[in-house]
């Protein structure tokens, strides 16, 4: 399906002081300062054929049309999972729903208005009530991505994590795609790099924007700047991240790359030097953007939107008018070999 972009007047996001660390209206920001919230009541894994998986207690069948992502366009966890299902052939396997790129004190919903896709499956108004038909006594984070069981009514996984390796494998026999962003014989070297990334950037980026002291601030700032200092060498001598080829050590950090100049940088203070200012990067960047497929995931307009709507950031609520990105320009990777 085709992700809707936002349309009509810039909103007006809701006010009020946040929590010590979540209010409604940037829980999905606060996922990242920490592994995200894990909906487990059981511990459900898809695999090719439904036999427990590595992560599970109990194994679902991978079937066509059985499975069901709810995502957000502007998180960048969720992204993941839409990347993923863009490159592994999966459109016509699992269907998505797109929540609206407005989040206010009802949490995720479907609003049509609001750039959301609707909920086709389950006819929800609000992400919440998935969860609660899941699990009705669930009290705790609604997050995205989802991916929903239709045959059993209920939440295989809100870690996106987990869900992209269910789409990078076990679907396969399905769609014919055979192509491995995890590899056998990369998987430590891709572990170590997601770990370093994850900590410094993915979460590096809110943990700058939302510390509480300067001294926490400074840290965050200092670590992700370190590692994007150390990814810009390491990508001047290597075309991916690990290996001869995309892998999805690239693919989870692409996400933080694609929101950082139109976001991260200003709103969360990350603001020693742009992704644009860093040659490999950058260049790294636009190569995969232009893999087949995920340039229609990237939807900037949208990170303006939600990033500049948290009240906790940017006060005022005022939105940029621009979009300052253009990821379509050539790119030099081919230069070293992959």
């Amino acid at each position: 399906m085709s992700t809707p972009t936002p349309t009509g007047p810039t909103p007006t996001p809701p006010g009020g002081e946040l929590l010590p660390l979540i209010s409604l209206a940037v829980e999905h920001v606060f996922d990242t300062l920490g592994r995200q919230s894990v909906f487990a009541p059981t511990i459900l894994a898809v695999t090719a054929d439904g036999q427990p998986g590595p992560s599970g207690e109990g194994g679902l069948r991978a079937e066509a049309g059985r499975y069901h992502l709810y995502v957000s366009l502007a998180c960048p966890w969720a992204h993941r999972t839409i990347i993923f299902r863009q490159l592994k052939r999966l459109e016509n396997v699992i269907s998505m729903s797109v929540t609206s790129w407005h989040m206010g004190e009802n949490g995720w919903t479907f609003d049509t208005a609001e750039g959301s896709s609707g909920d086709a499956v389950n006819g929800a108004q609000k992400l919440s009530e998935i969860y609660l038909i899941a699990d009705p006594k669930f009290t705790g984070r609604v997050t995205v991505p989802v991916l929903w069981d239709k045959q059993r009514k209920t939440i295989v996984s809100n870690e996106s994590s987990e869900i992209i390796r269910m789409l990078n494998t076990e679907f396969n026999a399905i769609t014919g795609d055979r192509a491995d962003y995890y590899p056998e014989k990369l998987r430590a070297e891709i572990d170590a790099v997601n770990e370093r990334v994850y900590h410094n950037v993915n979460n590096g980026v809110y943990r700058a924007g939302f510390a509480k002291s300067q001294a926490a601030y400074e840290e965050a700032y200092d670590g992700l700047f370190s590692t994007l200092d150390w990814l810009e060498e390491r990508l001047s001598k290597h075309r991916y991240l690990v290996g001869s080829q995309i892998t999805e050590a690239d693919w989870r950090l692409f996400p933080t790359l694609v929101r950082f100049d139109v976001a991260y940088f200003s709103i969360f203070k990350c603001n020693r030097q742009r992704i644009a200012d860093y040659p490999n990067l950058s260049n790294y960047m636009r190569e995969l953007y232009q893999v087949p497929g995920v340039a229609g995931t990237v939807t900037p307009r949208y990170y303006v939107i939600n990033y500049y709507s948290i009240p906790k950031v940017n006060p005022t609520l005022i939105i940029p008018k621009g979009t300052p990105v253009d990821l379509g320009q050539p790119h030099d990777r081919a230069r070293l070999a992959a």
